[in-house]
């Protein structure tokens, strides 16, 4: 064993050893897609003197923080989101009206001097409030005396002896105890029974209570102590969300509920049961497959393969990440892009091995040497688009964002690090240099052997191949013409519920109820296992619950799983960082391929992604399906698969067009022909995890994975007979050496 085996030996270990000693001891922290509750999304209006600024809206978390806390909510978290967005998440609540509505008040409390009774025809004055109170009465009040700010608790109390009901005690701290003293020594000035005598209570422009000074109060004097009781027969929710709003202070400029989630813990868990099912699954059925291909060597690409969803996972708790839905589906697809690295260097090895005086070593050091440039490449592009996806996009798919980096990064340290310690390692072995066939790579195989021999010359007329895809483009995006994109919640504004029977409902039936309970325009998605979908228009809680209360009597046990309101300026704003997100991917991606490569090479490879989009989109649309936020992980997550098959081809190009100045048609299906193997083989390690996740994710994730496995699918042929063939024709088209010419000529 070299010293630089030993060395690369030790980092794998320490990184292994590293990576489940955080495993162990620090859990990861689950979105509340996986463990259940409610996400609320505010945003700060300008009030009429107040400007909804970056400093005011930390202003209105940290009040907002303390109303969530006097709820009682485990773990909530708080944070704000640019400059006027503030993102609560509330582990656990599964009824969102309560925290909707302490959250969404203004809670702007002041105690007035009551001036006397108000005509009907009455208006505000200059210094005056006209108000009903509690019994409807119109009153005239004086300017608020004491604010919110001047309370230093508010707690809700109850006294058998004095009546039914409960009220509210409310304590002052230090000048607001005198000021309370003077309003209510002022009201015992006035006769009993003059609504002078009176103090009101206004919560956000309401009269909550307008009690008289009891007599035994002096003129002059008021009440000393610095307290007083909110009176009104409150039931106990009332007279605590009362004091709780009390205590909790006022906003500083009000907020408006733009986007809301529920997600029942149940769905919760199966959907975590169902992805740890769909990896275990993927990665045995991708382990098996690439120990078959190459033997002893996949035998320690598996075995790194196991290290990588380690490492991964690790790096996702040190990092506190939040592992969301999508997240956890990126992180099952990243273990079958795992393999396309050590799939680059098998076969890679496996041509250096060919060479004269080569031995299993040094073919397996050339072939982390010469694979290098195509992985780096590969693994840049696709962490472009998970760049994108966490700074364009948002909530729970900017957590597959991020899982996707870091699965990119742990691949390269599991494929350049773990699998060539493990692989030099073995090869090391006198057993194994005595018998190189159980190796995997001694023998190039029999699809590139079949091509060596038969040498088809694929782009002797590359407008033919251009011209298929644009059949298949025109033929997949006649499909929104025909039917339409079904655009979800997220880009059009609306409520997205999602119910669990114990049985099959009927999707008519459904509709039928929920249009009798006043909402014809309701469209009702059933998936024939029990979950239904309804999606409407923005709807209020209180509405949403007389739509669920309408499912009631339908058969089977009908249970709100999902709840999604998003409001209709989030939805304009998140379908245009949506074209944002995608321009810049295709934009980003291009000028890095111009650098790495040459300027055919990347309007050809941004050609075949844009291929890919208009393809997916297109069936997408034949087939009906929701083109939500998590379709646009799975669309940004295949430009990025796009261009590794590109890359790959393009990087094997590079290489001939340096060694030999044959025709560059011919050198590119040169390059297609010793690198569709490995296109083949990396294909079939995703749409191995794929097909499990597709199968075993559950309804949530199934459109997710039939998005993907139809973009890796149209990714594999449209770097090949696309972005490839689109290559060689604007080859031709720009300047090219007498030399070239004359080859070209000649061929």
């Amino acid at each position: 064993m070299t010293r630089g085996t030993r060395i690369r030996a030790l980092i794998a270990l320490a990184v292994v050893a590293f990576a489940a000693y955080i495993t162990v001891t620090t859990p990861v922290r689950l979105g509340l897609d996986l463990r259940g509750g409610t996400q609320i999304v505010l945003e700060t209006r300008d009030s009429a003197t107040v400007k909804a600024t970056s400093e005011v809206t930390d202003n209105t978390v940290e009040t907002l923080r303390r109303r969530v806390d006097a709820l009682g909510v485990a773990e909530p978290q708080l944070v704000r989101s640019g400059d006027n967005r503030i993102i609560v998440e509330l582990p656990g609540l599964q009824d969102p009206q309560e925290a909707v509505d302490v959250l969404g008040r203004m809670a702007v409390l002041g105690f007035h001097p009551v001036l006397g009774y108000a005509e009907e025809s009455a208006e505000n004055k200059q210094g005056e409030l006209v108000l009903p109170d509690e019994d409807g009465q119109r009153l005239r009040l004086g300017p608020a005396k004491l604010t919110g700010g001047d309370v230093s608790g508010a707690e809700p109390g109850s006294d058998p002896q004095s009546g039914p009901g409960w009220f509210v005690n409310v304590d002052f701290k230090g000048a607001g105890q005198e000021k309370w003293a003077e309003l209510t020594g002022q009201a015992a000035c006035a006769p009993d029974g003059d609504p002078r005598r009176r103090v009101a209570i206004v919560l956000d422009g309401e009269v909550i209570s307008s009690p008289q000074v009891v007599p035994s109060v002096a003129c002059g004097v008021g009440i000393t102590g610095g307290s007083t009781q909110i009176t009104g027969s409150f039931t106990f929710e009332q007279a605590e969300e009362l004091a709780l709003l009390v205590r909790g202070g006022a906003l500083p400029v009000p907020v408006e509920v733009v986007e809301q989630r529920t997600v029942g813990p149940t769905l919760g868990a199966e959907a975590i049961a169902d992805s740890a099912w769909a990896a275990v699954i993927g990665t045995a059925l991708t382990s098996l497959f690439i120990i078959v291909v190459y033997r002893l060597l996949g035998l320690m690409a598996a075995v790194a393969l196991v290290c990588y969803g380690l490492i991964s996972y690790a790096a996702l708790a040190g990092l506190g990440a939040t592992l969301t839905l999508p997240g956890l589906a990126g992180f099952v697809l990243a273990i079958g892009m795992a393999v396309d690295a050590n799939v680059l260097v098998f076969e890679r090895a496996r041509e250096e091995y060919r060479a004269p005086r080569a031995t299993l070593r040094t073919a397996l050091s050339a072939g982390f040497r010469n694979a290098f440039s195509a992985i780096l490449d590969s693994n840049v592009t696709t962490l472009v688009a998970a760049l994108l996806l966490f700074f364009l996009a948002s909530g729970q798919v900017r957590g597959f964002g991020v899982t996707l980096a870091i699965g990119v990064l742990a691949s390269m340290v599991s494929a350049l690090v773990i699998t060539r310690a493990l692989s030099e390692a073995v090869l090391s072995l006198r057993a194994v240099q005595k018998r190189p066939g159980i190796t995997g790579i001694s023998k190039i195989g029999r699809v590139r052997e079949w091509l060596q021999r038969r040498d088809p010359h694929l782009m002797r007329r590359p407008g033919r191949w251009l011209l298929v895809s644009l059949l298949v483009v025109l033929t997949a995006f006649s499909g929104v013409a025909v039917r339409g994109l079904n655009l979800g919640v997220e880009f059009t504004g609306g409520r997205l519920i999602e119910y669990s029977s114990s049985v099959p409902v009927d999707p008519e039936q459904a509709r039928e109820a929920i249009a009798d309970a006043g909402f014809p325009r309701a469209i009702v998605n059933s998936s024939g296992d029990g979950n239904f979908t309804v999606r409407t228009e923005p709807l209020s809680n209180a509405e949403e619950g007389r739509l669920t209360q309408a499912l009631g009597p339908l058969d089977g046990d009908v249970q709100k799983v999902r709840d999604e309101l998003i409001g209709p300026s989030l939805g304009d704003e998140l379908r245009r960082s949506a074209i944002i997100a995608l321009l810049a991917a295709l934009a980003v991606q291009m000028a890095y391929l111009a650098f790495r490569f040459r300027w055919s090479f990347s309007v050809a490879a941004v050609a075949a992604m844009a291929h890919d989009v208009l393809v997916l989109v297109g069936i997408f649309a034949w087939l009906g399906k929701s083109l939500d936020g998590v379709f646009l992980a799975a669309l940004l997550t295949v430009i990025g698969y796009s261009v590794n098959d590109s890359v790959v081809v393009f990087d094997r190009v590079r290489e001939l067009v340096a060694s030999d100045r044959g025709p560059f048609a011919r050198l590119t299906s040169t390059a297609i022909n010793q690198t569709i193997p490995r296109t083949i083989n990396t294909g079939l390690g995703a749409v191995f995890i794929l097909g499990a996740l597709l199968v075993l994710g559950g309804s949530t994730l199934h459109d997710f994975a039939l998005a993907l496995l139809i973009g890796v699918l149209v990714g594999t042929y449209s770097s090949v007979f696309t972005a490839a063939p689109l290559a060689v024709v604007l080859h031709r088209l720009g300047r090219r050496s007498p030399a070239e010419k004359k080859a070209e000529q000649a061929a």
